[in-house]
């Protein structure tokens, strides 16, 4: 179950599918990255699908537990006029946790390493 969430989590992202976007995640749910880290409705989430422009490849899967699972992923922006789109992908990391059948946590690291450290210590990184 936890893997197909994930793999539906960036489908819906990469696809800009908004109606999938808000059937996988909770409401809240628990995000990070750059701007920090926050709890937002369902539907900011899907909010910020159009407005990040990201795409997320999946990389690597690091399972933690039944309910726990880090992807190493290629992030691009091709959809963000603020960003680079002519260079190369940049590696970050994203800390998925399931509750209630639906993803209620995703949060983004710079490094495999350190979503890892933050999975294993089940704090915030």
């Amino acid at each position: 179950m936890l893997e197909n969430l994930i793999n539906a989590w960036h489908d819906a992202v990469n696809r800009r599918d908004l109606a999938a976007a808000l059937a996988v995640v909770t409401d809240p749910v628990e995000v990070s990255g750059p701007r920090g880290e926050q709890r937002i409705t369902a539907r900011d989430f899907a909010d910020w699908i159009v407005t990040s422009g990201i795409r997320l490849r999946p990389v690597s899967a690091h399972p933690v537990d039944e309910l726990t699972m880090v992807v190493e992923q290629e992030a691009t922006w091709p959809d963000n006029a603020d960003a680079d789109t002519a260079g190369p992908p940049v590696a970050v990391a994203t800390l998925f946790k399931v509750r209630d059948g639906a993803i209620s946590t995703a949060r983004r690291f710079d490094s495999l390493h350190d979503a890892l450290r933050a999975a294993t210590a089940g704090t915030p990184g």
